[in-house]
Protein backbone atom coordinates (compact mmCIF):
# COMPACT_ATOMS: atom_id res chain seq x y z
CA UNK A 1 0.00 0.00 0.00
CA UNK A 2 1.35 3.41 -1.00
CA UNK A 3 2.16 5.87 1.72
CA UNK A 4 -0.28 8.78 1.67
CA UNK A 5 1.21 12.23 1.13
CA UNK A 6 0.89 14.84 3.82
CA UNK A 7 -1.79 17.17 2.48
CA UNK A 8 -1.99 19.37 5.56
CA UNK A 9 -2.16 23.02 4.44
CA UNK A 10 0.34 25.56 5.82
CA UNK A 11 -0.98 27.38 8.88
CA UNK A 12 0.63 30.75 8.15
CA UNK A 13 -0.94 32.52 5.17
CA UNK A 14 -0.94 36.11 3.97
CA UNK A 15 -2.45 37.47 0.75
CA UNK A 16 -1.81 40.72 -1.11
CA UNK A 17 -4.27 41.96 -3.73
CA UNK A 18 -2.50 43.59 -6.64
CA UNK A 19 -4.23 46.84 -7.70
CA UNK A 20 -4.81 47.72 -11.34
CA UNK A 21 -2.36 50.59 -10.96
CA UNK A 22 0.33 47.91 -10.57
CA UNK A 23 -0.87 45.17 -12.91
CA UNK A 24 -2.26 47.57 -15.58
CA UNK A 25 -4.99 44.99 -16.12
CA UNK A 26 -2.54 42.42 -17.50
CA UNK A 27 -2.26 38.81 -16.34
CA UNK A 28 1.12 38.74 -18.07
CA UNK A 29 2.32 41.62 -15.90
CA UNK A 30 1.03 39.87 -12.79
CA UNK A 31 3.29 36.94 -13.68
CA UNK A 32 6.18 39.32 -14.27
CA UNK A 33 5.65 40.98 -10.88
CA UNK A 34 5.64 37.60 -9.15
CA UNK A 35 8.88 36.66 -10.89
CA UNK A 36 10.44 39.99 -9.91
CA UNK A 37 9.44 39.66 -6.25
CA UNK A 38 10.59 36.05 -6.09
CA UNK A 39 13.94 36.96 -7.63
CA UNK A 40 14.53 39.45 -4.79
CA UNK A 41 13.68 36.93 -2.06
CA UNK A 42 16.09 34.35 -0.60
CA UNK A 43 15.99 31.17 -2.69
CA UNK A 44 14.80 29.17 0.34
CA UNK A 45 11.43 30.98 0.50
CA UNK A 46 10.70 31.74 -3.16
CA UNK A 47 8.41 28.76 -3.68
CA UNK A 48 6.30 29.81 -0.69
CA UNK A 49 5.03 32.78 -2.73
CA UNK A 50 2.36 32.10 -5.33
CA UNK A 51 0.02 34.12 -7.53
CA UNK A 52 -3.61 33.59 -8.46
CA UNK A 53 -6.33 35.85 -9.87
CA UNK A 54 -4.43 39.10 -9.42
CA UNK A 55 -3.17 38.42 -5.93
CA UNK A 56 -0.04 37.10 -4.20
CA UNK A 57 -0.17 34.54 -1.41
CA UNK A 58 2.58 33.63 1.01
CA UNK A 59 2.09 30.30 2.76
CA UNK A 60 4.41 28.68 5.33
CA UNK A 61 4.11 26.15 8.13
CA UNK A 62 3.51 27.19 11.74
CA UNK A 63 7.12 26.37 12.59
CA UNK A 64 8.43 29.17 10.35
CA UNK A 65 6.91 32.17 12.12
CA UNK A 66 10.12 34.22 12.17
CA UNK A 67 10.85 33.64 8.47
CA UNK A 68 7.19 34.23 7.63
CA UNK A 69 7.16 37.65 9.34
CA UNK A 70 10.43 38.71 7.69
CA UNK A 71 9.26 37.55 4.25
CA UNK A 72 5.87 39.24 4.64
CA UNK A 73 7.56 42.54 5.46
CA UNK A 74 9.92 42.20 2.49
CA UNK A 75 7.07 41.38 0.06
CA UNK A 76 5.00 44.34 1.33
CA UNK A 77 7.92 46.73 0.79
CA UNK A 78 8.65 45.36 -2.68
CA UNK A 79 5.02 45.57 -3.81
CA UNK A 80 5.00 49.25 -2.85
CA UNK A 81 7.67 49.75 -5.53
CA UNK A 82 6.08 47.60 -8.25
CA UNK A 83 3.91 50.41 -9.68
CA UNK A 84 7.11 51.90 -11.10
CA UNK A 85 8.47 48.58 -12.34
CA UNK A 86 9.42 48.98 -16.03
CA UNK A 87 7.12 47.24 -18.49
CA UNK A 88 8.84 44.53 -20.54
CA UNK A 89 7.97 43.65 -24.19
CA UNK A 90 5.57 40.77 -23.60
CA UNK A 91 3.74 42.84 -20.98
CA UNK A 92 3.27 45.93 -23.13
CA UNK A 93 2.01 43.75 -25.98
CA UNK A 94 -0.62 42.29 -23.65
CA UNK A 95 -1.56 45.63 -22.06
CA UNK A 96 -1.93 47.53 -25.36
CA UNK A 97 -3.10 44.46 -27.33
CA UNK A 98 -0.43 44.90 -29.99
CA UNK A 99 1.75 42.50 -31.95
CA UNK A 100 5.52 42.12 -31.71
CA UNK A 101 5.81 43.60 -35.22
CA UNK A 102 3.84 46.70 -34.20
CA UNK A 103 5.90 47.10 -31.02
CA UNK A 104 9.18 46.98 -32.96
CA UNK A 105 7.92 49.33 -35.69
CA UNK A 106 6.64 51.96 -33.26
CA UNK A 107 9.77 51.63 -31.13
CA UNK A 108 11.98 52.19 -34.20
CA UNK A 109 10.07 55.27 -35.41
CA UNK A 110 9.93 56.83 -31.94
CA UNK A 111 6.21 56.64 -31.29
CA UNK A 112 6.80 54.10 -28.52
CA UNK A 113 9.46 55.70 -26.29
CA UNK A 114 11.99 53.36 -24.70
CA UNK A 115 12.90 53.73 -21.03
CA UNK A 116 16.21 51.99 -21.62
CA UNK A 117 17.30 48.40 -22.01
CA UNK A 118 17.52 45.39 -19.74
CA UNK A 119 19.76 42.35 -20.08
CA UNK A 120 18.82 38.99 -18.57
CA UNK A 121 20.21 35.50 -18.72
CA UNK A 122 17.83 32.85 -20.01
CA UNK A 123 16.98 30.19 -17.44
CA UNK A 124 19.35 27.25 -17.65
CA UNK A 125 21.38 28.84 -20.44
CA UNK A 126 24.55 30.86 -20.76
CA UNK A 127 22.99 33.09 -23.42
CA UNK A 128 21.89 36.59 -22.48
CA UNK A 129 19.25 38.69 -24.20
CA UNK A 130 18.85 42.47 -24.19
CA UNK A 131 15.51 44.18 -24.77
CA UNK A 132 13.88 47.59 -24.41
CA UNK A 133 11.64 48.34 -21.44
CA UNK A 134 8.97 51.03 -21.06
CA UNK A 135 7.80 53.34 -18.29
CA UNK A 136 4.53 52.20 -16.73
CA UNK A 137 3.19 55.79 -16.70
CA UNK A 138 3.84 56.14 -20.44
CA UNK A 139 2.04 52.86 -21.15
CA UNK A 140 -0.96 53.98 -19.08
CA UNK A 141 -1.09 57.29 -21.00
CA UNK A 142 -0.99 55.49 -24.37
CA UNK A 143 -3.77 53.20 -23.20
CA UNK A 144 -5.96 56.01 -21.86
CA UNK A 145 -5.82 58.17 -25.01
CA UNK A 146 -6.26 55.29 -27.46
CA UNK A 147 -2.92 55.95 -29.16
CA UNK A 148 -2.71 52.47 -30.67
CA UNK A 149 -5.90 52.96 -32.72
CA UNK A 150 -4.57 56.27 -34.05
CA UNK A 151 -1.22 54.70 -34.94
CA UNK A 152 -2.87 51.84 -36.78
CA UNK A 153 -5.03 54.25 -38.81
CA UNK A 154 -1.93 56.28 -39.66
CA UNK A 155 -0.03 53.15 -40.72
CA UNK A 156 -2.90 51.99 -42.94
CA UNK A 157 -3.05 55.39 -44.65
CA UNK A 158 0.73 55.43 -45.08
CA UNK A 159 0.69 51.92 -46.54
CA UNK A 160 -2.05 52.90 -49.01
CA UNK A 161 -0.06 55.98 -50.06
CA UNK A 162 3.08 53.88 -50.51
CA UNK A 163 1.15 51.43 -52.70
CA UNK A 164 -0.19 54.33 -54.79
CA UNK A 165 3.29 55.76 -55.25
CA UNK A 166 4.69 52.36 -56.15
CA UNK A 167 1.95 51.86 -58.75
CA UNK A 168 2.64 55.30 -60.26
CA UNK A 169 6.37 54.61 -60.33
CA UNK A 170 5.82 51.24 -62.01
CA UNK A 171 3.52 52.87 -64.57
CA UNK A 172 6.09 55.57 -65.30
CA UNK A 173 8.83 52.97 -65.64
CA UNK A 174 6.74 50.98 -68.13
CA UNK A 175 5.98 54.17 -70.07
CA UNK A 176 9.66 55.12 -70.27
CA UNK A 177 10.62 51.63 -71.41
CA UNK A 178 7.92 51.74 -74.08
CA UNK A 179 9.19 55.16 -75.23
CA UNK A 180 12.77 53.91 -75.44
CA UNK A 181 11.67 50.90 -77.47
CA UNK A 182 9.69 53.15 -79.87
CA UNK A 183 12.66 55.50 -80.27
CA UNK A 184 14.98 52.55 -80.87
CA UNK A 185 12.64 51.24 -83.59
CA UNK A 186 12.48 54.70 -85.21
CA UNK A 187 16.25 55.07 -85.17
CA UNK A 188 16.57 51.62 -86.67
CA UNK A 189 14.23 52.50 -89.53
CA UNK A 190 16.16 55.70 -90.22
CA UNK A 191 19.44 53.83 -90.23
CA UNK A 192 18.03 51.28 -92.63
CA UNK A 193 16.82 54.06 -94.95
CA UNK A 194 20.27 55.63 -94.94
CA UNK A 195 21.85 52.33 -95.83
CA UNK A 196 19.43 51.92 -98.71
CA UNK A 197 20.38 55.36 -100.04
CA UNK A 198 24.05 54.45 -99.75
CA UNK A 199 23.46 51.36 -101.86
CA UNK A 200 21.82 53.49 -104.56
CA UNK A 201 24.75 55.90 -104.44
CA UNK A 202 27.20 53.04 -104.83
CA UNK A 203 25.20 51.54 -107.74
CA UNK A 204 25.51 54.78 -109.70
CA UNK A 205 29.23 54.22 -109.77
CA UNK A 206 30.43 57.22 -107.87
CA UNK A 207 32.58 55.01 -105.71
CA UNK A 208 34.24 53.17 -108.57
Amino acid sequence: MKKQKDTQAPELIRTWTLPTSVTLGSAVRVKGIVQEVRARLPSSVRKALDAEAGSLTLAMPETSRGIFRATSTAVTEMLAQMADLPVIPREIEDILTITSTERRRWLDDGRLPSAGTRTVRLAGRAKQITFHVFEAAVVVDLLDRGAVDEWREHDLAAAAENRRRSAMKAKLTRSLKKGRKAKSATDGDAAAANLRGWDDFAADGFLK
